[in-house]
């Protein structure tokens, strides 16, 4: 069996103050095959973000973050790689698309400058004209019209729409074999959302790129992801194909969840209940779809 592109496995987080280690994630398990879309859906403050952080490596570096567990990419386990060949798969063999992308991008340099950055992790030797060319198509494979014009712009002369297309080639351009897309339609309105989502899903699919889809926009997570991870307070609350965990959620978390989605009909707020208890309730994992199941 080919191992999953991720596999995180009893992940757990936590960070030391001057009087105590307040914890944040409490035993994390998912993982991602390869050319899969997977959602992991919570809250603001559930601890989506921070999960991603670590796959990157971006957290270890901290001295208060006391991290444990496994985390596996491609059948390798990052802790125990070089800090020098960790930090090498960034941008090669996997991205990160983050929320904002304007204030992602850096305002003093070109776009084609922040591009050929991106390309050189790959092929550190890279001429000037290759770049140029490698990035001009990254632009037009993301409906870029006048991708030159872009290139030789500045990330504040560009619509929050058009940053958040040339994050997205950027992400893509090196053909990596895990995206990392937090919230990447959270900056923008509906309608450019929805475009830039679409790109892409198509070109992931292309590329049989493997997606942890970080999100709290249930619309759009029914519409892209294959699989769905429900997270409460650092905990996996329940897990499911897309298909299944909308027709059937189980979890009074995630019951709650998607009745706090406003209705298109009218009916004023949704009514929840004050009382969380029950959101602390034991893992749901719908047939099948445990991960003892799925890795088998």
């Amino acid at each position: 069996m080919t191992d999953p592109t991720l596999k995180i496995e009893n992940l757990k987080l936590g960070f030391k103050s001057w009087s105590n280690t307040i914890e944040v994630l409490h035993g994390v398990s998912l993982h991602i095959k390869k050319g899969e879309r997977v959602a992991l859906v919570g809250e603001s403050g559930s601890g989506k973000s921070v999960t991603a952080r670590i796959v990157l490596g971006m957290l270890q570096q901290l001295k208060s973050a006391r991290i444990s567990g496994n985390v596996e990419f491609e059948g390798n386990d990052l802790e125990q790689m070089e800090t020098k060949a960790r930090h090498a798969l960034r941008g090669t063999r996997m991205s990160m698309i983050f929320q904002d992308p304007t204030s992602s991008l850096n305002p003093v340099f070109t776009v084609y400058t922040q591009f050929k950055e991106v390309l050189e992790r790959a092929e550190p030797r890279i001429s000037d004209v290759a770049a140029r060319q490698k990035a001009a198509q990254a632009l037009a494979d993301v409906a870029i019209a006048e991708p030159e014009r872009v290139l030789d712009s500045y990330s504040f002369q560009l619509s929050g729409g058009m940053n958040q297309r040339v994050m997205i080639a950027m992400a893509l351009v090196n053909n990596p074999a895990l995206l990392l897309a937090d919230e990447p339609g959270t900056a923008l309105d509906v309608t450019v959302q929805a475009q830039t989502l679409k790109l892409m899903s198509d070109l992931v699919e292309e590329h049989r790129t493997s997606v942890l889809f970080i999100s709290h926009n249930l619309g759009v997570v029914r519409e892209f992801a294959d699989r769905v991870y429900v997270i409460y307070k650092g905990r996996i609350v329940e897990q499911g194909s897309t298909e299944a965990l909308f027709e059937n959620p189980s979890h009074p978390y995630t019951r709650a969840l998607l009745a706090a989605v406003p209705r298109i009909t009218g009916g004023g707020i949704p009514d929840i209940s004050e009382d969380t208890s029950d959101f602390l309730s034991p893992l749901v994992a719908h047939p099948g779809y445990s991960e003892k199941e799925l890795l088998s």
